[in-house]
């Protein structure tokens, strides 16, 4: 019988997809080449689910804007050599059938910088390809890969050594002053009709319409998952089965048998444009450990449910070690070409405390408000966006490192973790091939005296936290983060966005000391990876 039910369904998905096209060819996200996308995502002329990423480069909505931004600057006579098209305008490779698709590009990232601050020369010299491609209207694929050696500015490297990660990217043969790490990322997309997507990845996620998200982002290192997105009428629905690794929480066993600690998250997302300018989103994920010193739980098949709350199923388990988090997500398209948009976070939530307004420590949330748009000042091209976003203490955090809300060793929502206020704005202009972006961030936050908790580190249990009552957003050692950077890039080809860039930032934290840091960079640049530095 389940033999059957298998066939009958594979039959059905072949019957659906015969003769249609359907979106089905992923963008990497990256804030900066997705807010070129500003005025068709954001647009109130059409539905788009803006707040689920990566979109479709072969979506009705956006695919005429993506072909116009992969032939920027393009020779249309092709009178050019063979070295200038394969450098300016085409890919290395590339191989194109009646019914299939193959691109493979060479992606360099070479940098040289100095940071005055700390009298410091960093470099970043980075190799790595990329091959993608699709195959009938159905199915596509893209793999990347980077191998990686560099020497980076002091707050980076601290960073680097006490986690043990390069931020968003993932380990390696990490030292105390250069790096020496590896990075991959892999993706399979099937659109069996025009409702269904289907993706085998080892990739990141992100949701939201903001720069940071909440909920969940992209400010970890790859992970697996399988991914099912469904889409009828205004309504998208998304759900996420991960597994991570935990290389921080203690192991299993003293030998390297067991490896890191795994863990497994169960996400859930669905999103309804309510009209044309207005849309809300639920969000809901459960994160629990694959295995304790107790014995194997592997993946729990209460939470393959798609389309129930999983609250109830986590409350069956009377004794649940499982970690639930609720949230929202609202966008409202103010003007032609601005959205105002938001989130709201649950973690826990105790509705006496709350109303008595004590600080109880359990009544942990995080949130965020932002405004974006594009053509400002009536300016093409020139897009912007300005955000707020703010954590509790405790938020994320759990019993339990290897189900707190994190991703080898890196938070899976926002990069300060919790107990901080942050604000920032970013502007972006585009003219032909120049690009040119400038951000700027507040953000205030409170960090742990030694020996104790005082809610923004994630990865401590908050069993050990330092304040029942009278908790508040900054308590600890009260710090201070300035955070200013500018770039200036040449698209040199967009197909693969190798670019010429020079940057420069400064970073300043107050606290019961002060650091500063003023970075310039000059590089050559490809690929599409949104790397964070602004923490």
């Amino acid at each position: 019988m389940k033999k059957i039910f298998v066939l009958a369904v594979l039959a059905f998905s072949v019957i659906t997809s015969w003769g249609q096209s359907t979106p089905n060819v992923n963008i990497p996200y990256d804030y900066q080449f997705y807010q070129k996308f500003n005025q068709q995502i954001y647009s109130q002329d059409n539905k788009l689910h803006s707040s689920i990423k990566g979109i479709y480069s072969d979506g009705v909505e956006i695919a005429a804007s993506y072909d116009s931004l992969m032939k920027i600057g393009m020779d249309t006579l092709n009178k050019g050599s063979w070295v200038h098209r394969k450098l300016f305008n085409e890919h290395l490779l590339e191989f194109n059938g009646e019914d299939y698709k193959v691109y493979a590009d060479f992606l360099p990232d070479f940098q040289v910088g100095r940071d005055f601050s700390g009298k410091r020369n960093t470099w970043l010299n980075t190799r790595g390809f990329q091959v993608g491609g699709s195959v009938g209207k159905q199915f596509s694929f893209y793999l990347n890969g980077f191998e990686n050696q560099g020497k980076f500015v002091d707050y980076v490297n601290r960073y680097i050594v006490t986690n043990q990660v390069v931020p968003g990217q993932g380990s390696g043969k990490l030292g105390t002053d250069t790096q020496d790490w590896s990075y991959v990322t892999a993706l399979l997309s099937y659109t069996p009709n025009t409702h269904l997507n289907f993706s085998l990845g080892y990739d990141k996620n992100f949701i939201g319409d903001g720069y940071r998200s909440m909920l969940l982002s992209d400010v970890s290192s790859n992970y697996s998952f399988f991914r099912v997105r469904a889409t009828l009428g205004a309504v998208q629905y998304q759900t996420i089965f991960a597994y991570m690794l935990d290389p921080g929480a203690p192991k299993l066993t003293a030998d390297r048998r067991l490896g890191d600690r795994g863990k497994w998250m169960a996400a859930h997302y669905v999103d309804w444009n309510v009209t044309k300018k207005f849309s809300v989103g639920f969000f809901q994920a459960v994160t629990w450990a694959d295995a304790e010193v107790e014995g194997k739980r592997g993946f729990d098949f209460n939470y393959v449910h798609p389309f129930i709350f999983l609250r109830p199923v986590e409350n069956t388990n009377t004794t649940s070690p499982d970690k639930m988090r609720l949230g929202f997500n609202l966008k409202y398209e103010v003007l032609k070409n601005t959205a105002l948009y938001g989130q709201f976070m649950f973690d826990e939530f105790t509705a006496k405390e709350f109303f008595a307004g004590n600080g109880y420590w359990a009544n942990k949330y995080a949130v965020q408000l932002g405004l974006r748009g594009s053509d400002l000042f009536k300016v093409k091209h020139l897009n912007y966006l300005a955000e707020f976003n703010t954590a509790r203490p405790y938020t994320y955090a759990h019993f339990d490192r290897v189900s707190n809300y994190s991703n080898y060793n890196q938070p899976l929502a926002h990069p300060f973790g919790a107990n901080f206020r942050e604000f920032l704005g970013i502007l972006n202009y585009s003219y032909k091939r120049f690009d040119v972006q400038g951000e700027a961030l507040y953000s205030r936050y409170g960090k742990d005296p030694d020996g104790q908790n005082y809610g923004g580190d994630i990865f401590k249990s908050y069993d050990t936290r330092s304040v029942q009552y009278g908790s508040k957003v900054g308590q600890g050692i009260k710090t201070n983060l300035y955070f200013a950077r500018a770039q200036v890039s040449y698209l040199l080809n967009p197909k693969y966005n190798l670019r010429l860039e020079l940057a420069g930032a400064f970073r300043r934290e107050s606290s019961t000391t002060v650091e500063n840091s003023s970075l310039l960079t000059f590089g050559i640049r490809s690929s599409f990876r949104n790397i964070y530095h602004d923490f």
